[in-house]
């Protein structure tokens, strides 16, 4: 079965993430094939608007965490580089507007995934989260984008508590924009995919690149920053500690070192 799911319908396009027994984690092969399956979209003239959601009962739990823990187990204390390398997130690069429509969980970089997009709708069997902390690390690209969406004391609530995010809390916080029964959630989408691909193409690509430019205001400082606090953070103790405890189901005994 293929990790991602790439359906052309008329003027917009499906992506549904397909590990639906690894709650869609993000492995390589499933990032490797929507980096393939975007390039495609962006390149034909005739798709409009993307939907981006998750096969059963999640939208994709993020990174593997138990994958994590076999690492921290070991003696490699290298540091992904993709922890630095913002670019990777590939739907708002995109010219083209993405819709995320969460259909379950959607955590770590899962919500990072969902944040990406430039419209968020979610079912009610949804709930999000930032649970980085909780784990000896820190968020990636939420970190940066996620005040400049919602506002610093939102975002602040999310990335510091770990605190597991309701789609109530989610509509409040601006998180997503509607609530919808389970098997609303992509009529929707779809809804809102034709509403935007029957506006002109220069004016909707226009439109998302402006409002983008404010997102993307000085970035640069942030990630600087950011770089010199995640090689602090990500090689210590209690980073390896995180996942460990995680994997064995027990609560962690966080050294701050």
């Amino acid at each position: 079965m293929p990790e991602v799911i790439y359906e052309k319908r008329g003027p917009y396009a499906l992506f549904t993430m397909n590990r639906p027994e690894r709650l869609n984690a993000m492995s390589h092969s499933l990032t490797d094939a929507m980096d393939e399956a975007v390039a495609d979209f962006n390149a034909d003239p005739d798709m409009r608007v993307g939907i981006l959601t998750g096969a059963g009962r999640a939208f994709t739990a993020g990174a593997d965490l138990k994958d994590t823990a076999e690492r921290a187990r070991g003696d490699d204390n290298s540091i992904d580089p993709r922890w630095f390398d913002l670019g990777s997130m590939v739907f708002m690069r995109s010219p083209k507007p993405f819709i995320a429509a969460v259909n379950g969980l959607a955590i770590g970089g899962g919500m990072e995934y969902a944040l990406d997009c430039d419209i968020r709708i979610c079912s009610t069997d949804a709930y999000f989260g930032l649970f980085e902390v909780k784990r000896g690390s820190i968020a990636g690209y939420a970190v940066y984008h996620l005040p400049r969406i919602i506002g610093a004391a939102a975002a602040n609530y999310v990335l510091l508590s770990g605190d597991r995010i309701s789609p109530e809390q989610a509509l409040r916080f601006g998180i997503v924009t509607e609530i919808v029964e389970p098997d609303d959630l992509i009529p929707r989408a779809v809804e809102i995919a034709e509403l935007i691909a029957s506006n002109a193409p220069l004016s909707i690509e226009g439109t998302k690149r402006v409002a983008l430019s404010w997102r993307q205001a000085l970035i640069g400082e942030s990630e600087r920053a950011g770089e010199l606090v995640l090689r602090r953070v990500l090689p210590s103790d209690d980073a390896k500690e995180g996942p460990i405890a995680f994997a064995e189901k027990r609560e962690a005994r966080w050294q701050g070192r």
